[in-house]
């Protein structure tokens, strides 16, 4: 089966897959993921260039729409944003911890497990560098791990208003008044380069992955990145705020952003789900279905402890809350999960938010546990 073929057969199905509710629930694009685990586990092989092409077309047109709002909104919140970013990481590496000395699984392995749940490719890679020669293990905690964490987190995000009987309208309302920001329209006359904004675009991701390539040191030689996720979000939320530059147009059409986002966050998916699904099955028949229950544990405890400080001792409202656990976990699909349950793009500002936050954290907490574990 060809490349072209596989990208578009599993889209379909996913989307599809998708689509089917069960007491109200569904997985909406997380379907493309489960279905490129199965394509994925009988050798169909997608491109690396897709998946982080999807990547960087999600994350910048969150940062586009989130934008306007975003640093505004993170004055007013930050303690609350970082405090949660940090809770969340903490506690799955505090679960982390717990489960190797209870259960005697080797350090590089559990880390593996606590990135795969946390869906942190950069904190794989701060592990697998921490591990030496039991990097590979690292990897196979990953790829053990990282589709629950995934359908985990979308789960989350769809279930929770529904198990608390919120009022979808009052809380967006709740939301909107949580916020006193209004962004005022630009005055006086722009150059626009083309009509629907594919050169802001193109320049934010241009910028992102330049970003992207900037390393800082860490303790215990290792480094740290914004990664391809980070750098095009943090360049999106830039030129989304600012909107022009002297007399040059650098906004997008918002339609163009919406659609950009839906097809990145499925080539997304696609990709990171046929590269997991290609040796999902043997991991956990080698390692038995233990070391998956761990990353389940890893997982779900963070969720809670962070919706717990976020809706009580912080008192965000719930899809602010909902939104940080998105960026706390740093679940881009949970995000778009979001964004649809909740009719509002404003929940990808809590995202854009934390996320930074609990990527940092997540770098240092992968190779503290090795160093200290291993």
């Amino acid at each position: 089966m060809t490349s072209l073929l596989a990208i578009f057969l599993i889209t379909a199905i996913g989307c599809l897959l998708g689509r089917i509710r069960i007491k109200g629930m569904e997985l909406g694009t997380a379907g493309v993921l489960l279905v490129a685990l199965v394509f994925g586990h009988f050798g169909v092989e997608i491109p690396a260039i897709i998946q982080n092409f999807g990547l960087v077309c999600f994350v910048t047109s969150v940062g586009f729409i989130a934008g306007p709002k975003f640093f505004r909104n993170f004055k007013e919140n930050a303690t609350s944003y970082v405090l949660l970013g940090l809770l969340i990481v903490f506690s799955g590496a505090l679960a982390c911890g717990v489960i190797i000395k209870l259960f005697n699984v080797p350090a590089a392995l559990a880390t593996g497990l606590l990135t795969g749940s946390l869906t942190s490719t950069p904190g794989l890679a701060a592990a697998m560098e921490a591990a030496g020669d039991a990097k590979d293990m690292a990897s196979i905690g990953y790829g053990i791990a990282y589709p629950f964490g995934v359908i985990s987190v979308v789960f989350f995000v769809q279930l929770t208003p529904r198990l608390l009987k919120a009022n979808m309208d009052e809380e967006r309302k709740k939301m909107e008044a949580a916020s006193t920001i209004t962004i005022k329209p630009c005055s006086g006359r722009f150059f626009d380069i083309d009509p629907d904004g594919f050169f802001a675009f193109a320049a934010a991701i241009v910028v992102g992955l330049l970003l992207a390539k900037i390393t800082l040191p860490l303790p215990g030689g290792a480094t740290f990145s914004l990664g391809t996720s980070g750098g095009p979000l943090i360049a999106g939320l830039i030129f989304g705020h600012f909107a022009h530059i002297g007399p040059i147009n650098i906004s997008v059409n918002k339609k163009l952003l919406e659609n950009m986002r839906g097809l990145g966050l499925i080539l997304f998916l696609l990709g990171a789900g046929v590269s997991a699904g290609a040796g999902f099955v043997e991991i956990l028949k080698e390692y038995g279905v233990v070391l998956f229950l761990d990353g389940v544990i890893m997982a779900v405890i963070p969720m809670f402890v962070g919706f717990f400080v976020a809706r009580k001792p912080l008192k965000l409202c719930l899809f602010n809350a909902l939104g940080s656990i998105c960026g706390g976990m740093t679940s881009t699909p949970a995000l778009g999960t979001l964004i649809r349950v909740s009719k509002s793009d404003d929940v990808a500002s809590a995202y854009a938010a934390t996320y930074p936050v609990a990527l940092v954290a997540v770098v240092l907490a992968s190779q503290f546990i090795v160093i200290l574990f291993g």
